[in-house]
């Protein structure tokens, strides 16, 4: 009787033993994919632009190399709007700093309704961007209509996710 239990908790030890080298195998070959980057999702996701329907993003870039960022947008509203301010950040550790307005000043007043206009920022710096590498840019556009006044000030939160150049 005694020999019989041996035999069954010695199979199911070679058992058990057998599937955690599996597993160790597997978690192993995981780690080095993720490692070589292989497994990066950053380098799988598409570019994008999000902002809200109330200015459309039509084309972007961002550059490490020229140290620029350039944003079209399109004002989506039924009406005119001043742009009040514009600030630009990135998810990284390091803050993304220096990036002066060219070719537009703040306040962009009367900003006409359906009008698509070119925002470009030079000289940005930090931020954690590479290039070759994906980053995301944060934009925070205070926006007010014309016919309104800056004391109904609004907010809209966009994004740009796209291959570093």
């Amino acid at each position: 009787m005694l020999i019989k239990k041996r035999g069954k908790s010695q199979a199911a030890l070679e058992f058990l033993t057998t599937y955690g080298w599996a597993l160790m195998i597997i978690i192993i070959m995981i780690g080095v994919l993720a490692y070589f980057g292989v497994l990066s999702p950053s380098k799988l996701l598409p570019n994008r632009c999000n902002f809200g329907p109330e200015f459309p993003c039509l084309n972007y870039q961002i550059s490490a190399t020229g140290s620029t960022f350039k944003l079209r947008l399109r004002n989506g509203l039924a009406e005119p709007v001043t742009i009040d301010s514009i600030s630009l950040a990135t998810e990284g550790a390091t803050a993304y700093t220096g990036c002066t307005p060219s070719g537009f000043s703040i306040p962009f007043t009367s900003w006409k309704a359906g009008n698509a206009t070119d925002f470009t920022w030079t000289g940005c710096t930090g931020g954690g961007l590479v290039a070759g590498d994906k980053g995301k840019v944060l934009i925070n556009i205070r926006y007010y209509p014309v016919s309104s006044g800056s004391t109904y000030t609004n907010e809209v939160k966009g994004e740009v996710f796209s291959t570093v150049i």
